[in-house]
């Protein structure tokens, strides 16, 4: 196996430990846009980055949900985040605290941005 493929799947495995059915859903979709996407993209992020010994999973996800919200921009990988923050064992009061830290250190409005992506995560492990 070619180090971009052992990548590939590394990255594919730690993404379903975030969200079960993620890793087809994303390979997909970074595929449709160009073959080397899920190798660069994924392998990079998930399985360098993400990967990583050092800091525990649960950790990096709140880590990534409260940067993901203080950006703004970035709605639709929060509200993965979010979910996927909770599967680690993440609670929603802790998530409702970093969503609220927001406020202080990013704004308002990059608050009631994750106050939506919270509640859509929230209603999404309801009917999970």
């Amino acid at each position: 196996m070619s180090d971009a493929s052992d990548r590939l799947t590394r990255a594919l495995s730690l993404l379903d430990r975030l969200e079960l059915g993620a890793p087809e859903r994303v390979q997909r979709n970074l595929d449709a846009f160009h073959p080397d996407t899920a190798k660069l993209v994924l392998g990079y992020a998930f399985a360098d980055v993400v990967g990583r010994d050092g800091i525990d999973l649960k950790t990096r996800e709140m880590m990534t949900v409260a940067m993901l919200a203080a950006m703004g921009t970035a709605q639709g990988q929060l509200e993965f985040h979010m979910r996927a923050a909770m599967n680690t064992g993440v609670s929603r009061e802790d998530l409702v605290e970093i969503v609220l830290q927001v406020s202080v250190y990013a704004g308002v409005p990059a608050c009631m941005n994750a106050i939506t992506a919270a509640k859509k995560a929230f209603q999404a492990a309801e009917k999970g």
